[in-house]
């Protein structure tokens, strides 16, 4: 078996967190390396953790989810991020930030688990 993806969730929600925590630590291919509260906290533990995937929402205080993707993908990581949002208005600007992914918070986990394992489109589809 392969070594599991090393994922950082980044909301600004605690209870948006332990859920996303709760539902992928039941899936061996993912290990939570670590969870942020707003974007800098993400950028910081992105250079630190080096993560395979973030799961980013684009909403959050003192940095949003932007302009953290930004950063973090300026540092030349290879780091893949997902955008999940409730809205779909950020596809637009989150594709040209650099995300790799783009999906609402409606979607089902196993939507979730494709995204992460890179089984959806690289066009950010949302879904």
């Amino acid at each position: 078996m392969k070594q599991p993806l090393h994922i950082l969730i980044a909301d600004n929600r605690p209870a948006i967190r332990r859920g996303l925590k709760a539902l992928l630590t039941q899936y061996p291919q993912i290990n939570i390396v670590g969870e942020a509260a707003d974007g800098r906290e993400a950028v910081q533990l992105a250079a630190q953790l080096k993560p395979d995937v973030i799961l980013m929402d684009m909403q959050m205080p003192v940095m949003d989810g932007l302009e953290a993707t930004r950063r973090i993908k300026s540092q030349g990581a290879q780091i893949r991020v997902i955008a999940l949002t409730l809205y779909s208005s950020y596809r637009a600007e989150a594709l040209q930030a650099g995300v790799d992914a783009f999906l609402l918070k409606g979607c089902t986990a196993d939507c979730l688990l494709d995204a992460i394992l890179e089984r959806v489109p690289a066009n950010g589809a949302v879904r």
